[in-house]
């Protein structure tokens, strides 16, 4: 049987574009702004900056090079590259179901957003004060319709546009999204700038604060910015890697990956430049996670002149920065049923709408039906379950896993490895003994501090 040709980007920016749609996320948005604030400001992002280079990068051209290495999604990518009977391809029987389980309570918060873009255009939370608002969202997440009704609409929305193909339909919608998404960015920052009284909020994000760090622990701090500069990429089970597989030989892969991580920061700091100086400039206190954008922020803008026009704009740069996760791991998906079988990608799309709906009941029931479901303890949720799993497990043992693989013999090996991260043209990757030593003994350490620094701040 004739392999199927294999679906290309139109363009290196639809490329970097998607994949940077796949690694900008709600994660940027509310937990970046936040842990700056708690952990030290200014000092905290140059500790971010400093494990992005030294992590994040690294681990994401990992990813890259199993892809474009073996042309396949990390479906059948292993099975390319690892030596005749090794055992490294167990791993994307774990990687296909991270993609699955993140978006099993993504789906969920993805279409919370869609809901609040709706109701800040109606006006819905004016005249309310921030108790009132957060009545509001608990009304929203305990009505188990709204919540399954709108995750369907997001499953349907992502699926329906990986239905158009690679370039018809991904690359095409997320490169609008993504360049819609940083223009709202740069308009509501510029905004919240000007706010009376934004210079504090300013200063307590950007201003290095050694006593923030100090209270905090200084251990806290680093394994903070370690986490922030892994999990920002989403990186671990292959979420990078099925782009790395469309992509030519034209350009070397370490700038690639530099690109990308440049853009996700942007974004993570464009965050903040809203968040802060808004929240200070009307002596709201920001909090982290769901409450921050859920009722803090609509707080904020009930305050604002123009509120509602920024709120929505707000709301939907946030939908756009959910979607375009949402539609990238999506076609990482279909790209599994797609390698694994003869199927088409429509029938693959459909296929898959029907098994996301399902999976995704649990988390959208969460807060209503099984709201007395507490996996991890009085007060948890099946939304943090998950997110635990997907988190603190999976992505930084994956990412363990695919570094191994790309630098030690019993894997695909260091010489492969570097000699497709650095065919093309643009940034090289070292090839010297100091960078064998640091990919193969120091990074992995790394990794599993991040592992078990999650379980230290949790």
């Amino acid at each position: 049987m004739r392999e199927k040709k294999r679906e290309t980007f139109s363009s290196r920016l639809g490329f970097i574009l998607v994949s940077a749609g796949c690694a900008i996320g709600l994660g940027n948005v509310w937990r970046f702004p936040y842990i700056t604030g708690k952990y030290g400001g200014g000092a905290f992002v140059l500790l971010y900056l400093f494990f992005l280079l030294i992590l994040g990068i690294p681990i994401m051209t990992v990813e890259f090079a199993v892809g474009r290495g073996s042309r396949k999604s990390t479906a059948l990518s292993f099975e390319q590259l690892e030596p005749a009977g090794s055992k490294w391809h167990i791993y994307k029987y774990f990687a296909m179901g991270g993609n699955y389980l993140l978006m099993m309570y993504y789906t969920t918060i993805s279409g919370w957003m869609i809901l609040f873009f709706i109701k800040m255009i109606k006006g819905d939370f004016a005249g309310m004060n921030s108790a009132q608002i957060a009545q509001a969202f608990a009304a929203v997440t305990a009505n188990p319709k709204l919540c399954v009704g709108f995750m369907v609409l997001v499953v349907l929305i992502g699926f329906g546009i990986c239905a158009g193909g690679l370039q018809g339909g991904v690359e095409r919608i997320v490169k609008v999204m993504m360049v819609a998404l940083i223009l709202l960015m740069v308009a509501l920052a510029v905004n919240s700038l000007f706010l009376p009284g934004a210079s504090r909020g300013l200063s307590f994000y950007l201003k290095p604060n050694l006593h923030h760090m100090v209270q905090n622990g200084i251990t806290k701090t680093v394994f903070a910015a370690m986490g922030q500069a892994f999990f920002t990429l989403s990186i671990g089970v292959g979420s990078m890697a099925i782009f790395g597989s469309y992509i030519g030989k034209e350009k070397r892969l370490l700038g690639e990956s530099v690109t990308i991580s440049v853009l996700d920061t942007i974004v993570a700091l464009l965050a903040g430049l809203i968040i802060f100086p808004a929240c200070f400039a009307y002596n709201v206190t920001p909090t982290a996670g769901p409450s921050l954008i859920f009722i803090t922020l609509p707080n904020v803008f009930n305050h604002m002149p123009s509120g509602r026009f920024w709120g929505a704009a707000f709301f939907l740069f946030m939908t756009f920065a959910a979607m375009s996760t949402v539609i990238a791991v999506f076609q990482n998906i279909v790209s599994y049923a797609t390698d694994l079988t003869t199927i088409s990608v429509k029938k693959a799309c459909l296929i898959n709408a029907i098994v996301m709906i399902l999976l995704s009941l649990p988390c959208a029931l969460g807060f209503s039906v099984l709201s007395g479901v507490h996996p991890m303890g009085a007060g948890t949720t099946i939304l943090d379950f998950e997110d635990f799993i997907m988190s603190n497990n999976l992505m930084p043992l994956g990412s363990l896993v695919y570094l191994l693989f790309c630098v030690t013999k019993i894997g695909w090996g260091y010489d492969g490895f570097i000699k497709e991260v650095n065919t093309g043209e643009g940034l090289r990757m070292p090839e010297t003994s100091f960078t064998k030593i640091y990919l193969r003994y120091i990074l992995p350490l790394i990794v599993l501090c991040v592992f078990f620094g999650g379980y230290l701040i949790k």
